[in-house]
């Protein structure tokens, strides 16, 4: 009997939603961030994005999801969400608010629905790759689809 594929929170959305995606799974036994990601299966850095979760003053948490090799302008990413200041979340505190681990964090299916930023140049590209829910496993698909389904706004939010 072949093994089934474990669908994850953010998978069972698109299927919900009734979005077009492709799933891509690798072999992984711990975290490698996005870079290491894309270079052990040769995904381009600037079609590959990573999802940051930060917190304000306010107590408010909010979503932006990068291209891997960028950096997250929290200046430029504060102000897009209403806020003076935004920091990144603890490591230890993932979980606790997405509900995925560090390394399987995608924009999708979080515990709670959070404000969503996606960087501008996602729109570049027919398809971008994001996390999956889970470790070694990504969702391939059109980033408007994916905007869509995270309730997301794009905007220039990274630093060269």
């Amino acid at each position: 009997m072949a093994k089934k594929e474990l669908k994850t929170n953010a998978m069972r959305l698109l299927d919900k939603l009734k979005i077009t995606y492709k799933i891509n799974t690798y072999e992984c036994d711990e975290f490698h961030d996005g870079i290491q990601v894309a270079d052990m299966l040769s995904q381009s850095y600037d079609q590959s994005f990573k999802t940051l979760v930060t917190v304000a003053k306010s107590g408010e948490h909010y979503v932006f999801v990068i291209p891997i090799a960028k950096e997250l302008d929290l200046k430029a990413a504060a102000k897009l969400v209403g806020e003076k200041n935004v920091e990144m979340i603890h490591v230890k505190d993932i979980n606790k608010v997405t509900g995925y681990i560090r390394g399987g964090c995608t924009p999708l299916g979080m515990k709670k629905h959070y404000k969503t930023v996606f960087d501008s140049t996602a729109q570049n590209f027919d398809e971008i790759i994001i996390s999956g829910g889970r470790i070694g496993a990504q969702i391939i698909a059109s980033p408007l689809d994916l905007a869509k389904a995270a309730e997301a706004v794009f905007g220039d939010i990274t630093v060269d």
